[in-house]
């Protein structure tokens, strides 16, 4: 189910995992308890969160995005808005608590890989009170990234995503990586009202336990998904929808951390399907934003636009 013929305020909705990036980098990143100090090459904060990060690169494609969500009264909430609004984002519907903190990431970088330790703070704040019916109407496609972290909708999704369908909105479901690696058996529930699933190579395997990758695909498939889009890192991705399967491979990227690269990508690939695009345009569209974004600092920094993603389809 496309939503492309459904009138709407917006493209996209999806639900904030409002949080900032502290961002570490060096060759040698491990802590040593006992007050051993380390020094390291550089640091950045930046806006983080898989969903604003997906959200920044939707509308920097030009696709009208709003974002529902919530911040703490502190600079760090101010710098999740201010960056969602230079990026496009309508943030008419995050709110501010002065009664929590806003959710942080640190992320360790080193080696092209990464560690991360996450306060959730705001980042779990949205309520299912707060996901209405009139929200919901306010776009034709609903985009659900960061499930095991948004531990207050986790119980909810399924009823929010009937509703959703009901409303007419297609759906996609990035669940991303589950810290306590139970991989939500519920999922069997709710991903036959999923229209794409997007999880990389590593989460579809916890989430299936399947015994190959042909097999996972198999299995989800059966759930009732008819399209799976993989990310596989530097390998590039793959989508399938049942019957086939297309493959892109990406240039090496370098000198960046990866962060936000899976989140451009869910962007990426559903600008091309929302704008009615053949599944293999979109999966390059999907993997050239992951690919520039995986070689900047940050997860938003190095989102193209639409008009210079558009010279690789």
């Amino acid at each position: 189910m496309v939503g492309i013929s459904k009138v709407a305020r917006y493209d996209i909705l999806t639900f904030g995992d409002m949080c900032v990036d502290f961002i570490v980098t060096g060759d040698d990143l491990v802590p040593e308890f006992c007050q051993v100090e380390k020094l390291v090459s550089n640091y950045v904060i930046e806006m983080g969160g898989s969903c604003c990060i997906f959200a920044c690169q939707a509308a920097r494609l030009g696709l009208k995005v709003v974002i529902m969500g919530c911040v703490g009264d502190d600079i760090f909430g101010e710098v999740v808005i201010r960056r969602l609004m230079e990026w496009g984002v309508d943030t008419s519907y995050v709110r501010i608590d002065p009664n929590i903190k806003t959710g942080m990431g640190i992320a360790l970088c080193q080696n092209n890989d990464r560690a991360i330790l996450t306060y959730l703070g705001s980042l779990n704040a949205v309520d299912p009170t707060d996901v209405t019916d009139d929200i919901l109407s306010l776009a034709r496609h609903l985009h659900h990234g960061s499930y095991f972290l948004h531990t207050r909708l986790r119980p909810h999704i399924p009823t929010i995503f009937t509703r959703a369908r009901k409303l007419g909105l297609s759906i996609s479901l990035d669940t991303n990586w589950d810290p306590d690696e139970k991989w939500g058996k519920e999922l069997a529930e709710i991903l036959p009202m999923v229209d794409i699933f997007m999880p990389n190579e590593r989460e579809l395997q916890g989430i299936t336990d399947g015994k190959d990758l042909a097999d996972c695909i198999s299995r989800i498939h059966q759930m009732g998904t008819p399209l799976i889009t993989i990310k596989q890192g530097e390998k590039g991705a793959l989508v399938s929808d049942g019957s086939s399967v297309k493959r892109c491979s990406v240039k090496p990227a370098s000198g960046g951390d990866s962060i936000g690269a899976g989140d451009s990508f869910d962007a990426g690939f559903l600008a091309g399907w929302l704008r009615n695009l053949p599944i293999e345009q979109s999966l390059k569209i999907g993997c050239e934003c992951g690919r520039l974004v995986a070689g900047a600092i940050g997860g938003i920094v190095g989102q193209p636009t639409w008009e210079e993603v558009k010279q690789c389809i």
